[in-house]
């Protein structure tokens, strides 16, 4: 993946997809695979908002069954499973938790009808992945870290998790290899129109002065938050913040789900990458879409709403960083005094009198049903009769035959190597077929299997091999995004500069660049926000 702003010029598109998060990846994906002439753009890095904010979980939403969104959760859990076959090494399976209390709001008969609908709808009443009771000795030794008193037992169930950034990135790589030009940095300054119909657009190279006219047949806006910025955008939509605090590991190999004492919403506790993700809130937001802060108020919230379960309280000094995001949510009917959590997940395709095309509300889960939905619009708009083909398609980094065997030899590989087994799974799972890529440099340098972060199992080539090809510009594009060292870890200036001189031979910096990199780095990603 090389970034060419260039490849824009003097072409006349199909399809100009602008916003690069997970709703713009699967829909550029789906139309080049169609053959459809295609241009992705994206104003930032790729998933560089909400996508890249999510709780990572690939789920049907068992909590929406308590709204009686039946429909909804029955398309996510299809585009669940069929992730978990398509892509083995982007989508794992997670297995959760769910306590059961003498106090709890939903008892245990309540909880048992709904895994037992949730395993009905997702066609797994029998077997593995259907869900289990555990009595309270039994369950109290599965999740140790959980405080007894009063528990009754519990229930375990299915799911998935995925990383959510390089989930959109490994799209982005199928689209160009199908043919689409992707460019990031690269923002929508305006539409071209005839009358009155949207025929093209001015773009401008964000990393230059550079601005380019391109045409395209049929403009979609899969820009999320930034849709509330266009006068029939802020009708369409409402918007929600969502916070997740980062804290050590825990343990435990499997995820929880709680509901906060204090108003009865679902949050998480989730290993991912030896760390522990809490979250996540959910609450209006009218701030800066820009600028989306983690306030004091927000670790409190899922601070207090944990503790309330734990032996022992995590404090404030425990937290090793957060995050937060915002989501677009359908206004639908629904009064403005609604709370979020109440507000559906599900998705609609919104268009305006120029004929552009937006993407309102939906999911990480099911995007790329949605998407298909969307390609199928442009399609039938264009006289195109080419039906989806994503559905069930091996993702472009999957390995090819069987997952389990090739897993096997590339963990019998990198042992020789010299890697440990949390970074080789981490690998295998971030990097697909090109992990043997990795494998290739160690070869040449055995240095190259250490850990860039002691604490954290990501290895030196991981980060070389991101940096030259997978359209790195900016140090928080590689230590954000292609690898999440800046939410799962706090490294200092000293360790940061030793990263961008790792980089910066790759990536053309002088001394000058990789301090700027370095202070926007410790500015937006590592001040204190907790």
């Amino acid at each position: 993946m090389q970034r060419d702003f260039s490849q824009l010029s003097n072409q006349s598109f199909d399809l100009l997809v602008c916003g690069g998060g997970i709703y713009g990846a699967w829909t550029a994906y789906d139309a080049a695979l169609r053959g459809l002439k295609v241009a992705l753009i994206e104003q930032g890095d790729w998933a560089s908002a909400t996508s890249s904010a999510s709780s990572k979980l690939i789920h049907g939403g068992l909590r929406y069954l308590e709204n009686y969104d039946f429909k909804l959760v029955r398309k996510a859990l299809a585009e669940r499973d069929m992730l978990l076959a398509a892509a083995p090494h982007r989508v794992w399976p997670l297995r959760f938790g769910v306590p059961v209390y003498s106090h709890s709001r939903v008892g245990r008969l309540r909880l048992k009808a709904g895994l037992t609908l949730y395993d009905g709808l997702a066609g797994a009443l029998l077997g593995e992945r259907s869900h289990r009771y555990f009595g309270h000795g039994a369950f109290a030794q599965r999740f140790s870290l959980l405080a007894d008193n009063n528990l009754k037992g519990g229930f375990t169930y299915a799911d998935a998790q995925t990383d959510d950034a390089r989930l959109v990135l490994e799209l982005v790589a199928g689209a160009m290899a199908a043919g689409a030009v992707c460019v990031n940095y690269c923002k929508l300054a305006e539409l071209v129109e005839i009358n009155g119909k949207a025929c093209g657009a001015r773009l401008a190279d964000q990393t230059g002065n550079t601005s380019i006219e391109v045409s395209a047949r049929k403009i979609v806006n899969t820009t999320g938050q930034w849709t509330t910025t266009l006068a029939a955008g802020s009708n369409w939509c409402r918007l929600a913040k969502g916070v997740h605090l980062v804290l050590p590991a825990t343990q435990l190999k499997e995820a929880l789900l709680l509901t906060a004492p204090a108003d009865g919403r679902v949050f998480f506790i989730l290993p991912w990458y030896g760390r522990t993700l809490l979250g996540t809130t959910d609450t209006d937001y009218r701030g800066d879409i820009q600028n989306i802060g983690v306030a004091e108020e927000d670790t409190d919230y899922l601070l207090t709403a944990a503790n309330h379960y734990l032996k022992t309280a995590w404090q404030k000094t425990d937290v090793i960083n957060s995050y937060a995001g915002v989501r677009v949510l359908k206004q639908d009917m629904q009064p403005s005094t609604a709370a979020p959590s109440s507000l559906s997940r599900d998705w609609e395709l919104k268009s305006t009198g120029n004929g552009v095309h937006y993407s309102i509300g939906g999911k990480l889960t099911s995007a790329r049903e949605d998407a298909a939905s969307i390609v199928d619009t442009i399609c039938a708009e264009l006289g195109r009769n080419t039906a989806c083909t994503t559905r069930g398609k091996a993702f472009p980094w999957a390995p090819q035959g069987s997952y389990a065997t090739w897993r096997a030899a590339m963990e019998a590989r990198a042992a020789q190597l010299g890697m440990d087994q949390e970074s080789t799974l981490w690998l295998l799972r971030r990097h697909g077929k090109h992990s043997s890529e990795v494998f290739s440099m160690i070869e040449k340098d055995a240095q190259l299997a250490q850990r860039i972060l002691p604490e954290l199992p990501f290895i030196q080539a991981d980060l070389l091999l991101c940096a030259r090809g997978e359209m790195v510009l900016h140090l928080d594009d590689l230590l954000r995004r292609r690898l999440p060292l800046l939410i799962l870890a706090r490294p200092d200036a000293q360790q940061l500069r030793s990263l961008a001189a790792g980089v910066a031979d790759i990536l053309g910096w002088d001394s000058a660049r990789q301090e700027h990199e370095v202070a926007l780095c410790l500015q937006k990603w590592l001040r204190s926000n907790l």
